[in-house]
């Protein structure tokens, strides 16, 4: 079954890929391997904004990684062509706006790790860091990198 396919039976629509906000490119290919540049939090509504550990819950934090990967997807769609491409997501990392004493990052990432297996399979089973960080880009929840392999 084509990646595509498989989005559709999940009822995901990806978004457009997003242009970069500042100096850099969305992604970077080489050779079977293509990086792609920190993806932020944001939804049809705009960016999603919040501090982990104040006012903002795991499953919103988690939410909003889940963005992150569909942004994600969208780039190495953009790099490749087609998403059949993918041979594996080799790594993300992942970062959280949160308070110093929160320490649930690794279940906010999820939401983009989750997402990653159910669309790509067990070729979405990857390496992970999750992070926190005293603030992010335009006061985003979550900022999250990642490198696929491709064909």
């Amino acid at each position: 079954m084509s990646i595509d396919t498989r989005l559709t039976e999940l009822g995901i629509t990806l978004p457009d890929a997003p242009a970069p906000a500042a100096n850099y490119v969305p992604y970077a290919r080489t050779g079977n391997t293509v990086f792609v540049s920190g993806q932020i939090s944001q939804d049809e509504n705009g960016l999603i904004k919040g501090r982990l550990g104040d006012g903002m819950s795991v499953a919103d934090g988690a939410a909003a990684a889940r963005r992150c990967g569909l942004a994600l997807i969208a780039q190495v769609k953009a790099a490749t062509g087609s998403l059949d491409r993918v041979v594996r997501v080799v790594k993300l990392t992942g970062f959280v706006q949160s308070t110093p004493d929160f320490t649930d990052q690794p279940e906010v990432i999820n939401g983009c790790s989750d997402l990653m297996v159910e669309v790509f399979g067990d070729k979405g089973r990857h390496a992970r860091a999750a992070v926190s960080a005293p603030a992010l880009p335009r006061g985003v929840a979550v900022e999250i990198e990642a490198i696929f392999e491709v064909e």
